[in-house]
């Protein structure tokens, strides 16, 4: 059955074989001499082949694919003529490979355009089909592997490029590299540092910046990726001929054409130098690997119906949410976290939902200040004139990692406490005391908070400095001892995960937004199930059904929270004095 016309780098087995059937059916044999004045004609006709099944390829990268193939094949039969060869992985599609190519004798002392080494010489192995690395020897630890093909979607690497083998320079790279993606460039040095980046545009030696707004640099911390997402995604990676992997003017591999690294932190990429590379930037090794076929993803570690009927359900059981406490007619839930990590879009996203249509009520945005500067209690409506919902998202001033700048701790105990009125202005070098106007000194338990959520960014959770998480634990220290029920929503999902960016339904099957979690979980002292996933909407104008159930999900597993501190206030509401 023909397949969607969707244009990805990755080639599955169907098409690979779709293409060799072509290739067969055209007689391969007889443009075989390498010239690619007349493969090109041949790629052309397959490449028409493949699109009349929808696939959407192009001559050249069928050329390069059967030039991959090749290249295993021609590997492997070394291998059998030649005991002390280095070892070498399986040939992927041996059995039409065998058919297409096994009657041609070795091709020795001449090398065409188009003629790999293994074919002209039977020595050199620089070509490792998808998931067998065992000629070219990858650096990169297995966990390391793991770690990367986890954040990208359950890939498998392929290494295409080893500086230490290929050659130290700018040519080399781009013979090996260029016209294939997706490709994670790494370099090594001396001081142990692994670090590089990723991109989704295929190389070439345009000498244009190109746009990607899924690129990041990173760094290993032991097997821990520290991932760095570009400040202007249209200057994400640039195209140059006389260099290897080049990040927007901030990070360049094989630079020069010499066994060093290019480094300038901050108008392309933000980053520490030191936590990046050590500062050290004579490179011991430089690699590359594309990104070849995305494996099934797991089955969902949480489960989610993702259906219309859900959305309603949750739309209605929020609806008709009544607190347990008679004196209390809204939940107040309390929203803490950094400066953009989605506070104001959280409740603009919510009151969306409810309103039928995206929409933006509080102020919300891109800053390296925080844009909220009032306590703001909001409530959601059940659509436009609609009956007030039975919660109140508080929104608050965002946390910043200086002293005096931002949210202050002693502003949250009086949000907490119930003693500030809505509309209260901040101000982080003098929190609000017990003797101003405004000051609520004798608060009823109406005004006090029920939930404390913790909003945290899923791209910047390996990159939080000890300043902030510093204040995040005074604050957790804080809300523990009032007994108040706390959460954690994780948002950005999308922008952290390109398998969740693909679907969202993915989100419980990605294993590395599960780490992500794991490790919010482990920063904060609470428990996974205390971490919620969600999408808020930022750039779309119509509302998505996955994203509102997310949404929606997260309300819900708050208003179970609120329950909890409602039963231990009933608790002691009901307790005799003498008892209590």
């Amino acid at each position: 059955m023909a397949k969607s016309g969707r244009s990805t780098h990755f080639w599955n087995n169907e098409e690979t074989e779709l293409m060799l059937g072509h290739l067969k059916e055209l007689g391969i044999l007889r443009f075989i001499d390498g010239r690619k004045t007349r493969n090109g004609d041949l790629f052309k006709k397959v490449q028409e082949h493949m699109a009349r099944a929808g696939y959407k390829r192009t001559a050249e990268q069928i050329r390069i694919r059967w030039k991959h193939l090749k290249q295993a094949y021609y590997r492997a039969r070394r291998k059998e003529h030649h005991t002390d060869a280095p070892a070498a992985g399986p040939c992927p599609f041996s059995g039409v490979m065998e058919e297409l190519l096994g009657s041609q004798p070795p091709i020795s002392g001449v090398k065409s355009e188009d003629t790999s080494e293994e074919e002209a010489s039977y020595t050199l192995p620089i070509f490792n089909p998808p998931g067998h690395m065992s000629t070219l020897n990858p650096q990169l630890s297995i966990n390391q592997q793991r770690t990367i093909c986890s954040r990208l979607g359950g890939v498998r690497l392929n290494l295409l490029y080893k500086a230490s083998v290929h050659g130290f320079t700018a040519e080399d790279f781009h013979e090996q590299c260029d016209n294939l993606a997706p490709t994670v460039s790494v370099g090594y040095n001396a001081s142990g540092y692994v670090f590089g980046g990723y991109t989704r545009q295929p190389f070439c030696q345009s000498g244009e910046y190109v746009n990607d707004n899924q690129a990041f640099l990173f760094t290993f911390s032991g097997e821990k990726l520290c991932t760095f997402p570009p400040s202007n995604a249209a200057c994400a990676v640039k195209m140059d001929s006389n260099s290897g992997p080049y990040f927007g003017e901030a990070l360049v591999l094989v630079s020069g054409s010499n066994p060093i690294a290019y480094s300038d932190p901050g108008g392309y990429y933000p980053f520490n130098p030191v936590k990046m590379h050590g500062n050290d930037l004579d490179l011991t090794e430089c690699e590359v690997y594309q990104l070849e076929g995305t494996t099934e993803p797991e089955k969902p570690w949480r489960t989610v119906i993702w259906e219309s009927d859900m959305r309603r359900e949750l739309m209605e059981s929020i609806q008709s949410y009544e607190p347990t406490v008679s004196s209390i007619s809204q939940a107040r839930v309390l929203l803490i976290g950094p400066v953009g990590a989605g506070k104001s879009s959280f409740f603009n996203s919510v009151n969306s939902v409810f309103r039928g249509h995206v929409t933006s009520q509080a102020i919300s945005g891109s800053s390296t200040t925080s844009l909220t500067t009032q306590f703001r209690s909001y409530s959601v409506k059940a659509g436009r004139g609609g009956k007030p919902l039975p919660i109140l998202l508080c929104d608050t001033m965002g946390l910043e990692e200086s002293k005096g700048a931002g949210l202050d701790i002693d502003d949250i105990s009086s949000v907490l406490k119930g003693h500030l009125p809505d509309y209260y202005q901040f101000n982080p070098s003098a929190p609000l005391h017990s003797e101003a106007q405004c000051y609520r000194k004798s608060p009823d338990h109406k005004d006090k908070i029920h939930c404390v959520v913790y909003v945290i960014d899923a791209c910047k959770i390996s990159i939080m400095t000890p300043q902030l998480q510093e204040k995040l634990d005074a604050i957790r220290r804080k809300v523990n001892l009032m007994g108040i029920p706390q959460l954690v929503l994780l948002t950005r999902i999308d922008e952290a995960c390109p398998l969740v960016k693909e679907d969202l339904r993915n989100v419980y099957k990605s294993l590395y937004i599960k780490n992500l979690m794991q490790e919010v979980s482990s920063r904060l002292g609470m428990p996974m199930s205390c971490v919620v996933p969600v999408k808020n909407y930022s750039e779309e104008l119509e509302l998505d059904m996955n994203c509102d159930i997310l949404l929606l999900s997260a309300i819900t597993q708050m208003l179970r929270f609120v329950d909890n501190y409602f039963d231990e206030l009933s608790d002691r509401l009901n307790c005799p004095t003498e008892l209590c």
